[in-house]
């Protein structure tokens, strides 16, 4: 019996042996090992998005889409700048129908329904937060910030949360997003009246930091809802991997059109619009990281840092720009020249590609065929 036992057991060691280190039955053992150290996240980045194409045309048939958020099963909110919020499924779909209209939405100009942000908890509250143009008593033009909830695919129960900022038919800014630090970061322009941007008490020209509910945020420079100023039209906002916030503005325009901007910002400093610009000094001012010139124009929108990169959009400049940062050089790149026309919002989805999208009904660009889209764009193949 015992010998019958030894038999037993060593038939039993040697079948789970094979089983174990033959690659053909145990597909465990044929996965590609993690990689540890500075190398693992590039490894595998490289393992999950070889096969995805450069540009990939997710949707079409878009009015002006101006900025994106990202849901957490993967699909999208999208805000068209006449007043909609869409909703594209996590198999890029197009909803036919809205999540939401904003009736008191006034497009006008560069004006509408602009940005677009989820609460760091959306996930348990629900919050979604909008920043739109609209009327006053006596129409005159504004911008607010307003929180909605979004519940069984509608937003619904409007709140203003921040309100009077001041508008007009072009400079209303309009990016919004949640910071490392959880509190609201808000662009607003000049609006057409430059004088603002350097008033540290008026909301125009400037970069807000609030709470979710719209308060000042702790520690804020002035005691007020504003972080920065001397801001002519910010468009964008990104934070890199030290946590630093970066903005894309809008230069001068008309016929001396150029000397738009990538900043890097601080709390409380004045980033000198209108006294300087480009190249130009100021004590207590501070000047662009790179400009593009005094005669070129980039009219940048939308901003995203992959790697030691920071990719934003080019309205007039028909391009995707990418700002290559090693140390205190900048080398700027280009992508797609004139391929999709104008470029608005450029931001990284929860895949590492990123999403961009055409603003060719804007009233400013020449629509090509499914104009407006949303483009899913690997990083890796440019």
């Amino acid at each position: 019996m015992m010998k019958f036992f030894i038999i037993l057991l060593v038939l039993v060691t040697g079948f789970l042996g094979w089983t174990l280190f033959n690659p053909q039955k145990n597909k465990i053992s044929s996965l590609p090992i993690v990689p540890t150290g500075s190398e693992k996240v590039e490894e595998i980045q490289e393992i999950t998005t070889s096969e995805i194409p450069q540009q990939t045309t997710i949707v079409e048939g878009l009015d002006t889409p101006w900025a994106i958020a990202f849901l957490p099963d993967q699909g999208m909110l999208v805000t068209e700048r006449p007043g909609r919020v869409r909703l594209v499924d996590k198999n890029g779909k197009l909803q036919v129908s809205p999540v939401a209209t904003l009736e008191k939405v006034k497009e006008i100009g560069e004006g509408g329904l602009l940005g677009i942000a989820l609460h760091p908890d959306f996930s348990s509250n629900g919050f979604v937060y909008l920043y739109y143009t609209y009327s006053g008593e006596e129409n005159d033009t504004f911008n607010r910030v307003v929180r909605m909830i979004y519940k069984d695919g509608k937003l619904i129960d409007e709140k203003i949360i921040v309100d009077k900022i001041p508008g007009n038919s072009n400079h209303n800014g309009g990016r919004i997003t949640f910071g490392p630090d959880k509190f609201l970061y808000i662009t607003t322009g000049d609006a057409q009246n430059s004088s603002q941007a350097q008033d540290r008490y008026s909301l125009a020209g400037k970069i807000l930091r609030v709470t979710d509910d719209g308060k000042p945020a702790s520690n804020n420079p002035f005691n007020n809802l504003v972080y920065s100023f001397g801001h002519r039209n910010p468009q964008g906002l990104a934070w890199d991997s030290l946590g630093r916030l970066w903005s894309t503005e809008h230069g001068r325009s008309g016929i001396q059109s150029g000397l738009d901007e990538l900043n890097l910002i601080e709390s409380g400093k004045n980033y000198g619009w209108p006294t300087i610009q480009g190249d130009q000094t100021q004590v207590g001012m501070i000047t662009p990281i790179i400009h593009s010139g005094p005669n070129a124009t980039w009219a940048p929108a939308g901003a995203a840092f992959i790697g030691n990169s920071v990719f934003f959009g080019g309205l007039r400049g028909q391009t995707l720009y990418e700002a290559v940062l090693e140390g205190e050089k900048v080398t700027l790149k280009e992508h797609f020249k004139g391929e999709f026309g104008r470029i608005r919002e450029v931001i990284k989805g929860q895949d590492g590609m990123l999403y961009i999208t055409t603003s060719n009904q804007d009233g400013r660009g020449i629509p090509n065929l499914g104009d407006d889209k949303i483009i899913k764009v690997n990083p890796n193949k440019l």
